[in-house]
């Protein structure tokens, strides 16, 4: 008996368990190593007699304490057949803490280390406290050789051939097949790098084990870093790089020592380098300095490993990294134990900075198909079920792609080995559809056969979560329970193994077998224990990205969490998760809904690539349809995919998800390390539309792989491959795989460094894809003679438009036929044939072959190829080396090239000579539109125009759109030919040889000739003007930038003499810009065919050629006397008429003088104008004196003391001066001075003195100083923000003045001065006063200071209290007039109150007042004011109320009127419009107007009375013979009222006008109103439109018409007139008819016509309005002469061009006319033209409406044209033609009168004109 059995007290017991033991001495060998990792296997125990050795077994876990042994002795129970009564007493001695055992297991912990079995480690002291001791270099070196075979041992007995479990595989500890390693091509350049997966790694770089060091010195990096997802196999390469070291593979080194993070993490003090060594690996048996000086010296040889670099904690406080990190960093940098070799590994994301920038990355990517097909095999040798497994592989996609992740692959392989044997072949579809059921199949593979330790499981997956939660990787005993621990290592879930934390600190950790496994573990606690409610299981269903924030100390450990959450939420979990659950299947349910809603609220968010594909992942796991479409369906349709690794897996599941959407989508990979065989799992995807990779890992293998997917695209238009390494084999594949991709648009190879030969081949497949638009080819190296084979095949295939070369670019655009899908399943010969039948002349191709070091015998072949092909749009070879000759053959071949746009040679080496040489080849070029030469830019272009012959159709009206648009900057339209010459150094001898070459191009059109920025000095110009007569008439001339001096420059203003085409030569002298131009609009443009050839317009233009001024424009010029004499006496030969604009810094008045005394001399000067000119103060005199020195002047502006205009009479026009002096600073004192002088200036029209700085000083001096001005007509001042003060003179002494103020802000004071202003202003009959802040108050002392000894004065007010004062406070103010009221109106709306006084004012007795005012039933108050009224207003003749309330003051208002109305005997006009009164009120108002007999106007229109109302109103109008307006219009009328005001109306024998509109009348009441206005004789307007009257009514009322000799005007549109009825009317209507208004009135051409013809030579005519008449086909026509015809209206009439023909010509018939409305008709270009052509002989003309019709921009400018010719209009309304918004505004520049807006912005013209 040992001495443990002793001390347990029971011999037989302990005989038992030892005998048991003794039977299966690998079980408890295999138990040793779990329980004690660190435990040394020494060969010497086995000499040993089997029960010794398991008694020194026993004592050894015995001794590690009560948690230990407990956990033993459950294996013991659980894993070994032991008989019931021997697992219960074992079970009720050992299995339980007690008193005993834990006093055995103190015991046990208290003994020394040396106590243990001698094995490999001995006691040993740190190398910091061993005292150095001197030995022999042989000593030395025999203790470091003793050490390394030491480790090497160890590492040998660690990796002994492990022993599997019950019921397990040989294969499953042994199987190892390596996984797919791939180096980078760069090293890790910044440690961010990683972070992103931006690395360059190059396909079918494969790196083995043996290769993943370099280690010839001083070559390659110290450093590598192994990269590799979750599951790729990290740590087993770790362990297996050791286990090949311990066997003696890597000879390299000779020590090795591997450290996991995860155990150095528990390090919290800093080591160094000989402890992290000796401590926590391996201690020698003696002298550890002189260990650690010889693994010091041989570094190089020495290779340390640290597994999980991911999981190294960082700490972010003020010390710095962790003490491990520290130390990492410095053996990563070479700071402590230089040259050695550093192997980290991690999973992708971000690394710690101490990594060095030269690390070596190697990329672990998993399994590919055969390493799939090697592992079952290894795992499945010699097993029947080898075949099995495979061909489940095979048929099983999903599956498959899961074993891409080699531990997936393990745990399927178990999986399949517990599955195969009893299930039919096929059943692994359904049974292993993904990861979360793989590991769910594994637990139930681990557990005994039909019993699943419910419990144990939820515990320990209780266990795994709050190590996630903590980030708790490894346990310890006091963390996981003894039965969990047995349970652990009973199913593989829990390894175990040695922590050391230092010397003597050694203890047994316990992890989970991979980390994804705790994950799992930890899913199934939250899914199926009732600890956990669906709250919290929903905050762990969470998309972790992957990219690592960078303030994130580590990767989560949770990565696969939330992934088997969602795998556990499907349906087919559910039964398994019952039974955890204890069969509480309704908690799992709801618990598996709640992960389910979380998921569809994160599929409907933006999320990033790496969180859709984790989504991905989720989704696809819970194999819910409906789950799985609304993902789909929300994935946006760009998905990028930006620098972070994906997994075959990865795209697997991605194509799984897309699976279930409709809609086409867009896939970016960029920057994305995607393993060779990835694109496999995009087969038969058929949403994807767009697919591009850019990737330096993508190379052949990507290609075939890729190729193999392609065809099965169906929807597939673009493919992109960026940026790889492919080669001529990988682009043979895809070339294959194209063609059978017919629906591709784009396809792009750029930057793939492919070589010519390979670019060839790609372009071979063009002709087989018929839906192609794009190859973009571009950064990948090719020579001049592929360029040129590229371009044959441009030239070649019919369907390319487009092939464009710049240095690294190189692109094909293609322009593919309309083809049926029928046809593009056809074979790819049978399409190309269709494509040549179509012929190669129906395209237009452009060639830009740019810096492609082309030369002249490449342009000769260049030629001969182009001249095959079709027609070319463009032709750019800038950049090249063809010279001079290579140029030359170019432009001589421009023509037969049929070049549509444009050819560009630039920077290809063009000499001087050579430009001669050009001009020449291009002389008989009938197409060339400009050529642009510039020899310092290196610029030659030609741009060309179409062919006469292919002008057709809507392309003139498009070309001549563009000419327009290029004429802003120049005003040259681009019909014309233009040559520019510019920068070319062109001197005065080169002039004649130029010309020469010129003159060739001349005859082809006019010429806009540059020549910009040469030296041809004073020689070259007046050489030049010498050869310009010979080249015809020019469009303009540019010779700016030729260094010409004032001389030179003055002498070209003889051109105007000697070149008729000169129409404006501009200068500016000092910047030496010179241009000579004709006219602007291209005179000859319709004979050269640019535009379409209307007579009219043909006609309108040669009228206009006659009227087009002169223009010389002169600036930055030193204008001196003699200067100017020359100018003057140059100018006096020039054709007029003449506008001289002048331009200098300051303008002396000496020369000032000069140039005014020069002007009598000038008769043809239309305009003088002086801009930006300096003047002295002097200058206005002698401006002014220009008045009576030069009869001609007939307007001096003088704006400032820099701008100055004399507008210049011609012989035909009246006398008339106007004066400018605005925006000056003339301030109040000078406009005083100013004012003074007014009578003594000979001014007749208007004097402008606005922005001055004035106050309400200047605007009350000029009310005191118009009685001293009789020639004053009007006046008006404006001090807010327009800051107006205008004076308008009249020829003779005016007898009227009329003053308006606006915002002048008086205040009380202002207001006395103000009335003795006016009581002086006896002349002044009329004031304004708008917003001056006048109130109530202060208006009612005005009224009563105004004091005149006769005549009448009106005031008008508007303030904004105007809209809120009630009637009776608004007549209170009227009350206090000083003069008799004759006139009051007030309207509140219109913010206004208007009284006419009559001065002296006749007092009326006071005896009749008081009489009066007897009968009122009023307050004393008003009783007051009615006396008031009755004495100030017993001359009112008008009183008008607009928009005011009678009702708000309890009728009140209405009771005062009616006591006034009583008293005004002599009243003739009562307007009540648009007002609200009550029908009390009405009675009111009604029994006043009774009593007012001598009324002569009454206006009750646009009111709302009620029928009482409106009879008792109508009572009133008993006994009103006098009466001679009657305005009822918005009264409804029915037969009652109606038969009330017929019958007074046949008492209105003095009546003149009659409006009643939109009363409702109808036929009825139009027959007995025509008989009631029978007696009306003096009639003069009749308005009843709006009435529902028809043929009968109208008929009726024709025949009374001859009956009524003074009818003026008549209305009666909206009616339902008809042809019939009109041609009925035309034959009565009135000789004397001046206005006839017939809009909307059912009208045809037939009726129009009728109608025209009987007003056809009225004399008397004014007004005509026909709109919204269809007048279609019929021809309004005026023959004979209408002289007072004033405005014609034909709105809406549906008027095309061939009847506005007729009509614009009957305009010239109509010399009075002053609107015309034609808007919404169908008027196109020919109506404008000829519209245009008659405005310049419309005087009267103001406005015309052509909104709504059909013209274009061509029309707009014709009608601009028009107005150019000194029309009278002020606007010509345009809005809604089809007029682009840019050419609109561009002619709205050119002609401000021409309105394109919605609203009319056109400002009225100033009153008074």
């Amino acid at each position: 008996m040992d001495p443990v059995g002793l001390q347990l007290g029971n011999k037989n017991l302990w005989s038992c368990l030892v005998r048991l033991l003794t039977k299966d001495p690998e079980w408890l060998n295999a138990k040793m190593k779990f329980f004690l990792p660190n435990t040394d296997l020494d060969s010497r125990n086995e000499t040993l007699d089997p029960e010794q050795r398991v008694i020194l077994q026993l004592n050894k876990l015995h001794v590690q304490g009560s948690d230990t042994w407990q956990s033993f002795i459950h294996c013991v129970c659980m894993q070994l057949e032991v008989p019931l009564d021997l697992e219960v007493l074992l079970l009720s001695t050992f299995g339980y803490d007690d008193g005993f055992t834990s006093q055995l297991g103190a015991e046990g912990k208290s003994q020394p280390e040396s106590q243990l079995h001698h094995g490999l480690k001995r006691p040993h002291q740190s190398c910091g406290s061993s005292p150095r001791r001197k030995q022999c270099k042989k000593q030395q070196l025999e203790l470091a050789k003793k050490y390394l075979q030491l480790l090497r041992t160890s590492a040998q007995q660690r990796y002994r051939s492990q022993i599997p479990g019950s019921g397990q595989p040989h294969a499953f500890h042994q199987v190892y097949v390596p996984p797919i390693l791939r180096r980078a091509t760069a090293s890790l350049d910044t440690p961010e790098g990683a972070i992103m997966g931006d690395v360059k790694v190059e396909d079918g770089a494969d790196v083995s084990i043996s290769d993943l060091f370099n280690t010839r010195v001083n070559k390659g990096p110290r450093v590598t870093v192994l990269l590799g997802k979750a599951g790729m196999g990290k740590t087993t390469l770790a362990h297996r790089l050791c286990q090949k070291w311990a066997e003696g593979h890597l000879n390299c080194f000779q020590a090795l020592f591997l450290f996991e993070f995860r155990q150095l993490n528990l390090i919290t003090r800093f080591l160094t380098p000989s402890e992290l060594l000796f401590d926590l690996y391996l201690s020698p048996e003696s002298d550890h300095d002189t260990v650690f000086q010889y693994l010091e010296k041989n570094a190089d040889q020495v290779l340390l490993i640290f597994d999980g670099l991911d999981e190294a904690l960082q700490p972010m406080g003020p010390d710095g990294p962790g003490p491990v990190l520290t130390l990492f960093s410095h053996l990563c940098n070479g700071t402590l134990l230089p040259g050695c070799r550093v192997m980290a590994t991690s999973r992708p994301g971000k690394l710690p900075a101490c990594l060095p920038a030269e690390a070596a990355m190697v990329h672990m990517l998993g399994f590919d198909g055969p390493r799939v097909e090697e592992y079952v095999n290894h795992f499945f040798s010699a097993q029947p079920s080898r075949e099995g497994a495979l061909v489940e592989l095979q048929t099983n996609g999903r599956l498959r792609s899961l074993c891409a992740v080699p531990a997936l692959c393990q745990v399927a392989c178990l999986c399949l080995h517990h599955l195969l044997p009893d299930h039919a072949p096929g059943q692994s579809v359904a049974l292993l559809p993904n990861m979360t059921q793989l590991y769910m199949q594994m637990v139930l593979a681990l557990s005994p056969p039909g019993h699943l330790p419910t419990s144990s499981l939820l515990d320990l997956g209780e266990v795994a979560l709050r190590g996630l939660e903590t980030g708790k990787v490894i346990f310890y005993a006091k963390d996981i329970a003894p039965p969990l621990i047995a349970f652990g290592a009973t199913h593989s879930l829990l390894t175990s193994f040695c922590v050391c934390t230092g010397p003597g600190h050694q203890q047994t950790g316990y992890a989970f077998t991979h980390l994804s496994l705790q994950e799992f573990l930890a899913a199934l606690h939250l899914m199926a224990s009732p600890k956990v409610n669906k709250d919290t299981l929903t905050q762990y269903v969470t998309l972790h990205s992957r990219w690592v924030q960078r303030t994130k100390a580590r990767l989560g450990l949770s990565d696969h969490l939330p992934t088997f959450l969602a795998g556990l939420a499907s349906c087919t979990c559910r039964p398994f998760l019952s039974h955890l659950a204890q069969g509480n299947e309704d908690c799992v349910g709801a618990k598996q809904a709640a992960v389910v809603q979380v998921l569809k609220k994160l599929a409907t968010r933006k999320l990033t690539g790496p969180k859709v594909v984790e989504l991905c992942h989720c989704v696809d796991e819970t194999q819910e349809p409906e789950l799985a479409s609304l993902t789909a369906q929300s994935l946006p349709y760009q998905l990028p995919f930006h620098n972070f690794p994906l997994t075959c897996t990865d795209l697997a599941t991605l194509t799984n998800i897309l699976e279930h959407r409709e809609a086409p989508i867009h896939l970016d990979f960029d920057g994305c390390p995607l393993e060779p065989h990835c694109p496999e799992a995009l087969v038969g995807c058929g949403q994807i539309e767009n697919l591009s990779f850019k990737s330096r890992k993508c190379g052949d293998a990507f290609a075939e792989a890729l190729s193999r997917s392609l065809p099965t695209m169906g929807r597939l238009q673009m493919l992109g491959l960026a940026g790889s390494k492919i080669t001529a084999r990988g682009i043979s594949h895809l070339v294959k795989a194209l063609p059978l991709c017919p629906q591709l648009k784009e396809v792009s190879f750029r930057d793939n460094q492919l070589s010519d030969q390979v670019v060839l081949n790609i372009v071979e497949v063009l002709p087989h894809l018929p839906r192609l638009r794009k190859l973009d080819l571009s950064s990948n190296s090719i020579c001049v003679s592929t360029l040129l084979c590229l371009a044959r095949v441009a030239v070649t295939c019919p369907t390319v438009r487009m092939l464009q070369a710049r240095e690294a670019d190189l692109i094909f655009l293609l322009s593919p036929p309309t083809e049926t899908t029928a046809e593009l399943q056809r074979a790819p010969d049978l399409q190309e044939s269709d494509g040549q039948r179509k012929g190669a002349q129906s395209r237009s191709l452009t060639l830009r072959l740019q810096k492609c070091q082309l030369q002249v015998h490449d342009a000769e072949a260049l030629i001969a190829l182009l001249q095959e092909g079709p027609h070319l749009e463009e032709v750019d070879l800038s950049g090249n080396q063809l010279e001079d000759e290579g140029c030359r053959l170019m432009a001589e071949a421009a023509s037969q090239l049929h070049i549509a746009r444009k050819l560009d040679l630039s920077n290809n080496g063009l000499s001087v000579a050579g430009v001669h040489c050009v001009l020449r080849a291009v002389s008989a070029c009938w197409t060339l539109a400009e050529l642009h030469i510039s020899l310092q830019h290196k610029t030659v272009i030609f741009m060309f125009a179409q062919e006469p012959e292919e002008q057709k159709g809507p392309q003139e009206r498009a070309a001549f759109l563009d000419s327009l648009m290029l004429q802003m900057p120049s005003e040259l339209p681009l019909s014309s030919r233009r040559m520019r010459l510019t920068h070319c150094g062109l001197q005065e001898k080169h002039l004649e040889q130029l010309c020469k070459a010129l003159g060739g191009s001349c005859h082809l059109g006019h010429l806009h000739l540059d020549f910009s920025g040469n030296a041809l000095g004073d020689e070259g110009a007046a050489r030049l003007a010498q050869l310009l007569p010979g080249l015809g008439a020019l469009q303009s001339l540019n010779l700016s930038e030729n260094g010409l001096s004032l001389d030179a420059v003055l002498g070209l203003v003889r051109c105007f003499s000697t070149l008729q085409w000169l129409f404006r030569l501009d200068i500016s002298f000092e910047s030496q810009h010179i241009l000579l131009r004709g006219d602007k609009t291209s005179r000859d443009m319709w004979a050269t065919g640019s535009l379409p050839d209307f007579p009219a317009a043909a006609k309108f233009l040669g009228f206009r050629q006659r009227c087009i001024p002169r223009s010389l424009c002169l600036s930055e010029c030193p204008l001196e006397p003699p200067s100017l004499t020359r100018l003057c006496a140059t100018l006096k030969d020039c054709p007029g008429p003449l506008e001289l604009q002048l331009s200098c810094e300051f303008l002396s008045d000496q020369s000032l003088e000069t140039l005014l005394d020069c002007l009598p001399q000038l008769p043809q000067l239309s305009l003088l104008q002086l801009s930006q000119t300096g003047l002295s103060p002097k200058s206005p005199f002698l401006l002014a004196n220009t008045l009576s020195l030069c009869p001609r002047v007939k307007k001096v502006d003088l704006r400032s003391l820099h701008h100055a205009t004399l507008h210049f009479r011609s012989n035909e026009e009246e006398e008339g001066v106007c004066c400018g002096l605005s925006a000056n600073l003339l301030g109040d004192s000078g406009l005083r001075c100013l004012l003074e002088c007014l009578p003594q200036v000979p001014i007749s029209g208007l004097l402008d003195l606005s922005h001055n700085s004035i106050s309400q000083e200047s605007a009350l001096y000029l009310l005191e100083t118009l009685p001293s001005c009789p020639r004053v007509r009007e006046a008006s001042v404006n001090l807010g923000s327009e800051q107006s003060f205008r004076i308008h003179f009249s020829r003779e002494d005016q007898a009227g003045k009329t003053l308006r103020l606006s915002e002048c802000s008086f205040r009380p004071e202002h207001v006395s001065r103000l009335a003795t202003g006016l009581s002086k202003s006896l002349q002044l009959t009329e004031l304004t006063l708008t917003q001056c802040c006048l109130g109530q108050k202060q208006l009612a002392i005005l009224l009563s200071l105004v004091g005149r000894p006769a005549g009448l004065f009106s005031l008008r007010v508007q303030e904004p209290w105007a809209d809120r004062a009630r009637v009776l406070s608004l007549l209170e103010v009227c009350a206090q007039a000083s003069g008799s009221v004759t006139e009051i109106s007030i309207s509140e709306t219109q913010q206004q109150l208007c009284v006419q006084l009559e001065f002296p004012r006749q007092e009326e007795n006071p005896e009749a007042v008081a009489l009066r005012l007897a009968h009122c039933d009023l307050g004393a108050h008003h009783s007051l004011l009615v006396g008031q009224l009755m004495e100030t207003c017993a001359r009112l003749q008008q009183l008008s109320l607009s928009q005011v309330n009678l009702c708000e003051d309890d009728d009140a208002s209405s009771l005062l009127l009616q006591s006034l109305l009583l008293s005004l005997s002599e009243l003739k006009t009562f307007r009540l419009t648009s007002s609200c009164v009550s029908t009390e009120g009405l009675a009111h108002l009604a029994s006043g107007l009774g009593h007012c007999h001598h009324l002569e106007e009454l206006d009750l229109s646009n009111n709302q009375f009620d029928e009482e109302g409106t009879k008792a109103l109508m009572r009133a109008l008993e006994g009103k013979w006098m009466l001679k307006r009657l305005d009822l219009s918005h009264l409804l009328l029915n037969s009652s009222t109606l038969a009330l005001l017929t019958h007074r109306l046949s008492q209105m024998t003095c009546l003149q006008s009659l409006r009643l509109n939109r009363n409702s009348i109808g036929d009825v009441g139009c027959c007995h109103l025509s008989e009631a206005l029978r007696a009306a004789t003096s009639l003069e307007e009749l308005d009843l439109s709006h009435n529902q009257i028809g043929d009968a009514g109208v008929q009726h009322l024709a025949t009374i018409l001859p009956g009524l000799p003074e009818l003026r005007k008549i209305e009666l549109g909206c009616n339902a007139l008809g042809d019939p009825t009109a041609l009925g009317l035309a034959q009565e209507l009135p000789q004397h008819l001046r206005v006839l208004h017939l809009p909307f009135s059912h009208l045809g051409p037939g009726g129009a016509l009728s109608l025209a013809q009987a007003l056809d030579g009225s004399p008397h005519l004014e007004e005509i309005s026909l709109a919204e008449n269809n007048l279609a086909g019929g021809v309004l026509r005026f023959c004979m002469e209408l002289p007072l015809l004033r405005q014609i209206d034909l709105v809406s009439c549906k008027i095309d061009n061939q009847t506005a023909k007729l009509l614009t010509s009957s305009f010239t018939s109509c010399p009075a006319l002053e609107v015309i409305l034609l808007s919404w008709n169908l008027l196109g270009d020919e109506a404008a033209a000829e519209l245009a052509q008659v405005l310049p002989q419309m005087g009267r003309l103001k406005r015309v409406d052509l909104e709504k019709n059909q013209i274009t921009a061509l029309g707009a400018w014709l009608l601009a044209e028009g107005l150019a010719q000194g029309s009278s209009i002020q606007v010509i309304r345009l809005w809604n033609n089809p007029i682009p918004c840019d050419m609109a505004q561009h002619l709205k520049s050119q002609e401000p009168r021409l309105d394109f807006a919605f609203f009319d912005n056109q400002p009225q013209a100033p009153w008074g004109t």
